[in-house]
């Protein structure tokens, strides 16, 4: 994506069910557990850029004795900050105690870290500061070790004002009015009421408050906690929890927006965000692991029983087709397959725009993420020219030489055309130099293409073109080309996003500015107040009841109306080449992806009644002048 966006975080849970004596011996380090979480943590990276977070629990420690240990770091080298300290702590009691790194008795009772439930996060944080304590893991403290609580998540939910709300009219206090707090703090609530009642439960049978401490949390009810919880919750989610005496739990959203696997054997439970990091850690088939049901919580209890509860009635599956365009890695088996056929999709598209002159044409891809999708474009271009070969060898009757050899010849010119300078920094940001200084952010590969010919230039998605319209076709012009076509595999954004991306403001897309600029063209510019005031009249409605009444700023215009409009928009002053933005259609999406259907960021379809309230919020910020997030 050359237009930067966040991405989603990411989430590690992992529950050693043998006793952790077990891996010291069979594996022969008392780190076993750790590595896995780092390893599952490097391999989701990408979805962690500005922070991470580490909590282990320790089962069975006696009382007055540390049994959760959490570390959290921000910056893009988070995660090793964080491994290097612990790794330091199992260095120093090498140095200490060499004989006893091999006891796992020592090792539980004096170095941290040496839990049997692991839970990692990675931040890439849509909102709030980067700072540790905007960082996963959220500790929930108290001398009851059932009621003690961390919990982390990759999340937003779009009615957080009404959750903190009803927890002040709890009687709570929250510290902030952030999701990640309202959360955490709505679990609590909950399992404090749980384990309340529990207590009373067995107080009148009886038993002494340290006995009722090992029933409680033998009893506790997860699913009933997380029911109470969750139930007016909107809006995306994959939340991971852990409880102190060593119950674990990672509960996904009713629609499955965000995502989220798992796998176990007799060994081992582990919970990722995305399919290949098991793959690669334990190194097991794709057939062994399994996606989390949407609606469901997969509960693992202390005694090391596990298996999926249903939380919330599970609704029209819409997840995130995000995930498969950029955010996860294409490594996983199926979003490959579904990026090839993203760029497959895209080449009718495409030999239109160059008037089917493929011989005179240079094909190339920006930025590095977009690479799955091109290799689907170029199946597609090799498809159309086998037709092309077949059609003049049939015609030609007897073939000579010479003239089958220019015929088979025929392929499609592949280049590196432009790649990032990771070295460059535009920090100058407040004068008359900085738009030459990002002109500068890619670096371009000279002497490829020729004077008249066409370049093509496939990315994976173009949310505000900010990239594109300052640097990339500057870049690309001083090659000379007759045209550039700059095709995303992705649909036009037009609408925000409230369940975890970074795109809240109707303003920031180029799609809504082409269709402002549409409307002015053509005397319609009023129907943006109509909106407005249809917008209006709808705050104060149950959210059930609202509708997404952008949708009609789009309505009178086709989707290559406002293609050509962005074109426009995003062609520098000054350029030599004419210029085309195409993009993919919503058909080719769901052809291309079938399972995952979420994509209101392109319909305007929002899978949750908290997502009618955002777009509709977002557009009026948008005309009241107010540059703030809707949710």
């Amino acid at each position: 994506m050359s237009d930067q966006i966040k991405h989603e975080c990411g989430i590690v849970l992992i529950r050693l069910l043998k006793p952790y004596q077990y891996y010291i011996d069979k594996y022969d380090t008392p780190m076993y557990g750790l590595n896995k979480l780092y390893l599952l943590m490097e391999k989701q990276h990408n979805r962690g850029q500005d922070g991470a977070g580490v909590a282990t629990i320790k089962f069975d420690v006696a009382p007055g004795s540390r049994y959760i240990s959490r570390y959290r770091a921000t910056g893009s080298t988070a995660i090793q900050e964080i491994f290097g300290k612990i790794n330091s702590k199992f260095e120093d009691a090498q140095k200490k105690h060499p004989s006893k790194m091999k006891d796992a008795a020592f090792l539980k009772r004096g170095v941290a870290f040496t839990g049997e439930l692991l839970m990692g996060h990675l931040r890439y944080g849509t909102y709030g500061g980067n700072s540790i304590e905007n960082c996963h893991p959220f500790l929930r403290q108290n001398n009851w070790i059932t009621r003690n609580l961390v919990v982390s998540g990759n999340f937003n939910l779009t009615n957080v004002d009404e959750l903190f709300d009803h927890l002040v009219e709890l009687g709570q206090h929250p510290k902030e009015k952030a999701d990640t707090v309202t959360v955490m703090e709505k679990i609590g609530h909950f399992l404090d009421g749980e384990v309340e009642r529990l207590f009373q439960v067995f107080k009148a049978q009886g038993y002494s408050n340290q006995e009722i401490t090992d029933l409680i949390a033998r009893d506790i009810d997860i699913q009933n906690i997380l029911q109470g919880a969750s139930k007016k919750w909107d809006g995306g989610y994959t939340m991971t929890g852990m409880l102190g005496h060593g119950d674990a739990f990672v509960l996904r959203d009713p629609s499955g927006i965000r995502p989220a696997f798992w796998y176990a054997d007799d060994e081992i439970v582990v919970v990722t965000s995305e399919r290949p990091a098991i793959q690669t850690a334990f190194n097991v088939p794709i057939e062994s692991i399994r996606e989390l049901t949407p609606g469901h919580a997969l509960i693992i209890k202390k005694d090391g029983t596990f298996g999926e509860h249903e939380i919330v009635p599970a609704l029209e599956k819409k997840s995130c087709t995000f995930e498969r365009i950029y955010f996860s890695r294409g490594s996983d088996r199926d979003i490959y397959e579904e990026r090839k056929s993203l760029g497959r999709q895209l080449t009718p598209t495409v030999l239109k725009a160059v008037d089917f002159d493929v011989q005179n044409t240079v094909f190339s891809f920006i930025p590095n993420t977009a690479e799955v999708a091109f290799y689907g474009l170029v199946d597609g271009l090799h498809n159309y020219l086998n037709t092309v070969k077949r059609h003049k060898i049939l015609s030609m009757g007897k073939v000579a030489d010479p003239e089958l050899t220019e015929i088979l010849s025929l392929q499609p010119r592949i280049e590196k055309i432009a790649l990032k300078d990771a070295k460059l920094r535009t920090f100058i940001t407040s004068d008359s130099r900085r738009d030459d200084m990002v002109a500068h952010v890619y670096d371009t590969t000279y002497g490829v293409v020729k004077k008249g010919d066409n370049l093509v230039v496939l990315d994976d998605s173009i949310v505000r073109g900010t990239t594109l319209r300052q640097s990339i076709l500057k870049i690309l012009d001083r090659l000379g080309p007759k045209k550039i076509v700059v095709v995303s595999s992705a649909p036009q954004i037009r609408y925000p996003d409230c369940y975890g991306i970074d795109m809240a403001k109707m303003g920031d897309f180029i799609a809504f500015q082409a269709a402002v600029e549409l409307l002015k063209e053509t005397f319609r510019e009023n129907l943006l107040d109509e909106v407005y005031e249809k917008a209006k009249a709808q705050e104060g409605l149950p959210v059930e009841q609202i509708t997404n009444v952008v949708k009609e700023v789009y309505a009178p215009f086709s989707a290559e109306q406002i293609s050509q409009k962005i074109s426009q928009l995003l062609t520098p002053a000054g350029i030599n080449a004419d210029v085309e933005i195409l993009y993919q259609s919503l058909e080719g999406l769901h052809s291309a992806c079938p399972n995952h259907t979420g994509d209101w960021y392109f319909s305007g379809n929002y899978p949750t009644p908290g997502g009618n309230r955002v777009v509709n919020r977002s557009f009026m910020n948008y005309m009241e002048g107010k540059n703030v997030r809707a949710y």
